[in-house]
């Protein structure tokens, strides 16, 4: 699976963001796929992720209410909207895909929000 992110970049407190991702190479339709991020000096964090099939979704307490994921199964890709945004929600945000018990990720984006 690859999978290939952008819309990273620099913005202010309380302002927005959006990243998407393109995956390919799926071997069926059934996966999950999503954000993880990593600040300097921290571990990296899953942010949300969204199942293909129902469309389930998961957001890290931190963002909940904040940021919203969506998904387009025939296009197989995935954006986070980012709203809000906060200073602790910089670092580098990496797309992840789950399929078959098998993790892909793409290169991070970096995402500053700075004043």
């Amino acid at each position: 699976v690859q999978l290939q992110a952008s819309g990273g970049g620099l913005v202010q407190p309380g302002g927005s963001l959006r990243l998407s991702c393109a995956a390919s190479g799926f071997t069926s339709d059934y996966y999950n796929i999503g954000w993880f991020r990593q600040a300097p000096g921290k571990a990296r964090e899953r942010v949300s992720c969204i199942s293909s099939d129902d469309g389930t979704r998961y957001y890290a307490e931190s963002v909940k209410g904040r940021f919203t994921i969506s998904r387009d199964n025939a296009k197989k890709m995935v954006s986070l909207q980012m709203n809000s945004l906060k200073t602790e929600d910089t670092g580098v945000y990496y797309c992840h895909a789950r399929q078959s018990g098998i993790d892909s990720w793409g290169e991070g984006t970096q995402v500053t929000v700075s004043s």
